[in-house]
């Protein structure tokens, strides 16, 4: 049990490594803040999809932006598409799973504001659909994805690919670099 352990924790630590060690990775990152920082600036709001785990790192992110970070300070308006079940639901059953966020983005998406879509294959139909309908509707599109990036790779605007192809590793640093963003948005905004 030890052994495994070590080796989670120590193959973690390898892939933040990566993306310590990688400036040009960081600099998405910064890029990506950027993104929503003028969008927040400008009455806009930040969409948050992904699926499964991805859903909860959806909604992590999307919380400490609408209510807080570090600081207390008035909310920002940041969403996890996923959390209306009846709505989910719906549509799933009405036009089929692939397009719940799509269609979600459709109504509340706008010029200027931002998608933010985790998946960590890069290959998530619905997510992908919602990517295209983000374009669509004039939004900025940040990918949080693995290393290939899959499908995504060639749609976002800022794609941040971990470097790692291992599901629970490239996860782990979608949350850091949620909690990254939200620290750099919010200092920037209300610091």
């Amino acid at each position: 049990m030890n052994k495994i352990i070590e080796a989670s924790i120590s193959a973690s630590i390898a892939v933040k490594q990566a993306i310590l060690e990688d400036n040009s990775f960081q600099q998405k990152i910064e890029q990506a803040a950027r993104n929503c920082i003028q969008t927040f600036r400008e009455g806009g709001k930040v969409l948050f999809c992904g699926n499964g785990g991805s859903a909860a790192d959806a909604q992590h992110i999307a919380a400490e932006l609408s209510g807080r970070f570090y600081i207390d300070r008035p909310p920002l308006f940041a969403e996890a598409l996923h959390v209306n079940s009846s709505y989910v639901t719906a549509v799933a059953n009405d036009y089929g799973f692939e397009e719940v966020y799509a269609r979600m983005v459709q109504a509340a998406g706008k010029r200027g504001d931002v998608l933010v879509a985790i998946s960590t294959s890069g290959n998530s139909s619905n997510i992908l659909k919602s990517i295209e309908a983000a374009k669509r509707q004039g939004m900025v599109v940040i990918g949080l994805t693995g290393n290939s990036g899959g499908k995504m790779r060639d749609l976002c605007d800022v794609l941040l690919n971990v470097p790692s192809s291992d599901t629970p590793r490239i996860q782990e640093s979608h949350i850091l670099i949620g909690h990254i963003l939200c620290e750099i948005i919010e200092g920037e905004i209300f610091g």
